[in-house]
């Protein structure tokens, strides 16, 4: 007993000298506010291996030019699980092990609060995107099982932990990040977006997130409706 309780020291005071913490950010979101190439927000999974993944976050940019929305590098892969709007207007991009599928007809408009999940499964080589509770058509991208993932919000990784370019960069605010190591249901979905009761993810909880942050990225309020 003692043994383990000297460990769990051992490993907090390993993560102070790193600068990573851990909270509740419940009602919080992390906001970037200028174009960088430094400023970021790693997050910690408790997964080493994923072969399947679900990824939901929520958004707000005022962003026209292409920007990463989620950026998870392997150290063979560092478009690893990659969510990224692209430039097309109504575009958004998804990398799987280096191999991309993009998905048209999406409605992801400027300056406005957008609910984004994005599905992967190692097995069947499916890959969805669900936009506001609307899903795309399935698309085949392939990929193997996402091993050692490195995880950065904020920024574009072309190394893993780094190679990041100012114009990938994002600009505006992040909240509510689940990731699940396995594919979510329909109503699962439809429950994060709506902001109902939804079981946490089980990789990355945004109740309990693990990060570290970097440069200009902030801890702020979540913007939310008065009456």
């Amino acid at each position: 007993m003692l043994y383990q309780v000297k460990m769990f020291q051992c490993h907090l005071l390993f993560l102070l000298v790193l600068g990573i913490q851990t909270a509740d950010l419940s009602g919080k979101m992390f906001t970037f506010p200028e174009e960088t190439d430094t400023a970021n927000v790693r997050l910690i999974p408790s997964k080493v291996e994923l072969s399947a993944v679900t990824v939901c976050l929520r958004s707000f940019t005022d962003l026209s030019r292409g920007h990463t929305l989620f950026s998870l590098a392997t150290p063979s892969s560092y478009n690893g699980f990659v969510i990224y709007k692209s430039p097309t207007i109504d575009a958004i991009d998804l990398d799987i092990d280096n191999k991309m599928v993009q998905f048209s007809g999406q409605e992801y408009k400027q300056n406005m609060w957008h609910s984004l999940c994005s599905t992967w499964d190692s097995q069947s080589g499916l890959s969805q995107l669900w936009l506001d509770g609307k899903p795309s058509s399935k698309k085949y991208i392939g990929g193997q099982n996402i091993r050692e993932p490195f995880i950065i919000l904020g920024q574009e990784q072309d190394s893993r932990g780094g190679g990041f370019d100012v114009k990938q960069s994002f600009i505006g605010m992040i909240a509510d990040v689940h990731m699940w190591d396995y594919v979510l249901t329909h109503c699962e979905i439809q429950q994060y977006t709506n902001d109902l009761s939804f079981t946490p993810g089980n990789a990355l909880n945004w109740k309990a997130l693990e990060f570290q942050t970097t440069g200009r990225a902030l801890i702020e309020e979540k913007l939310r409706i008065c009456f």
